[in-house]
């Protein structure tokens, strides 16, 4: 693929991920993503089938992007245990940041009602990449129990970024934070 072509390709999933992050996949249909875009239609369905998968290939970048953001941003401390309660201080930040629409994830797989579609299979594989991280910094305890403690700890991040999104709370990650305090003592006893 030259060059061109590629940055074109990139243009579209750019415009695609930001429009159905701020938006919705329903509300994105392909006449928004020409005029934001400014690609022509012939062009985009040179590199895409449908919609869908312009949406599919968009999600699927974020998720790149949004692990390797956060698990950059949380490998800043010095510990595993500063990771882990790290990670609620990062959720915190992103909940304040400016373009903040809680998780594309989670907004999107709830658009889609079949369990097979392309959209929630992106958003279950990355919801199990960020568990796989919650369960290596757990594993770095030396707990007896690391897979419960990560699956607990998922459901804390999770539920701050639904608290933060829906009510309006972003404080949530201070709470969830407190939370996963006491897991922690209690994972170590």
């Amino acid at each position: 693929m030259d060059t061109i072509t590629n940055d074109t390709k990139q243009k579209i999933l750019a415009t695609a991920e930001a429009l159905i992050y701020q938006n919705g996949i329903h509300a994105t249909g392909m006449d928004l993503l020409v005029k934001t875009s400014g690609v022509a239609r012939k062009s985009i369905y040179r590199h895409f089938e449908n919609k869908d998968q312009v949406a599919a290939e968009a999600l699927s970048a974020r998720d790149v992007r949004w692990l390797d953001w956060f698990r950059h941003e949380c490998e800043k401390a010095d510990s595993a245990e500063a990771r882990i309660l790290r990670m609620f201080t990062v959720l915190k930040g992103w909940f304040e940041s400016e373009d903040y629409r809680g998780c594309a994830f989670i907004n999107t797989a709830g658009e889609v009602g079949n369990p097979d579609d392309p959209i929630r299979r992106i958003a279950r594989h990355h919801k199990q990449k960020l568990l796989d991280y919650t369960l290596e910094l757990a594993g770095q305890l030396g707990i007896e129990q690391p897979a419960a403690l990560a699956r607990q700890l998922l459901v804390l991040m999770e539920g701050a970024i639904t608290v933060s999104r829906v009510m309006g709370d972003y404080d949530a990650a201070d709470t969830a934070r407190d939370v996963a305090q006491v897991l922690l003592k209690q994972a170590r006893r």
